[in-house]
């Protein structure tokens, strides 16, 4: 390195602190459900059927080109891939292969929200981490820390821990008080994940926390309740889901990530899809540098 040359970052974290000094806060989710990518972008194999893995990557190159320098990081689902087999995971590994070539410093977040016993998060950590080769991943906490740790110690990589979920039934579970009425323990489960994640988990210092943008009071709750500074937030229910964004970001305060997938990349059935996309993630970004 040259003198006065600002070093690359090398690991999640500090990818993700690369882009926020940049105000960029947006996080396009990846969701390319092949039945809703416009016509214009439909390969077709010489015997007239439609090429899946060449349509959703094709589909997703131009959602990237589009939009990388408006960004704060990518995150595909897994299961819009799985649905096309084979074809579809050979899409998102082109797609991350992609943007790794032209947008290195843009962190990808693979959303599975995976979490199992220890053996077997080893095989889909090295899926996830060495043949796609993503920065992150979401993960559920249900099983436990031990079960966790391959992923907890992944220094490099972020691991973003299911909260409060964005979904209208999250609370059937996520809502359960966990002690007697009146006790001090008496709150709802998904604040001690928060303080599990924050206080214990985190000894590698690359957590972070999954909490829905269409649950801003819960959120500021936690905010205060519990010390979540150096946790990063990915706020997904923003768009599609009706989350409202004035009220996210006042509640998030720092350190977050504002997810918006079908409000973007589907904002358009046509041709200009990836100009609209890109209109779209700088009116959101905007508005979110606005509460700020």
């Amino acid at each position: 390195m040259t003198e006065g040359e600002i070093p690359m970052p090398r690991n999640f974290m500090e990818l993700l602190e690369a882009r926020w000094v940049l105000d960029k806060y947006v996080c396009v989710g990846l969701d390319s459900d092949l039945k809703k990518i416009p016509k214009s972008e439909v390969v077709l194999t010489p015997a007239g059927h439609v090429n899946a893995s060449a349509t959703i990557f094709r589909f997703n190159q131009a959602i990237v080109r589009e939009t990388a320098e408006y960004v704060c990081a990518y995150k595909p689902n897994l299961a819009f891939y799985l649905a096309q087999g084979i074809e579809g995971l050979t899409a998102l590994e082109w797609t991350v292969q992609y943007i790794k070539e032209v947008a290195p410093d843009i962190p990808v977040i693979l959303d599975p929200k995976w979490g199992d016993i220890g053996n077997t998060n080893n095989g889909y950590l090295e899926y996830a981490f060495e043949v796609l080769g993503v920065d992150a991943i979401t993960v559920q906490p249900y099983l436990g820390e031990v079960s966790l740790r391959p992923f907890l110690e992944r220094s490099d990589k972020g691991i973003f821990v299911l909260a409060r979920t964005s979904n209208p039934g999250a609370g059937e579970l996520q809502d359960i008080y966990t002690g007697s009425p009146g006790d001090e323990a008496d709150e709802p489960l998904y604040k001690i994940v928060a303080r599990h994640v924050s206080r214990t988990w985190n000894k590698a210092g690359n957590c972070g926390l999954v909490f829905g943008a269409t649950y801003p009071d819960e959120l500021r709750g936690i905010r205060i309740e519990i010390d979540l500074q150096q946790l990063p937030l990915l706020l997904p229910g923003i768009g599609a889901q009706g989350g409202d964004v004035e009220k996210t970001v006042r509640a998030a305060k720092s350190r977050f990530i504002v997810n918006s997938s079908r409000g973007i990349i589907f904002a358009s059935k046509d041709r200009d899809f990836a100009s609209v996309a890109r209109t779209k993630v700088i009116e959101l970004n905007d508005e979110i540098v606005r509460y700020l």
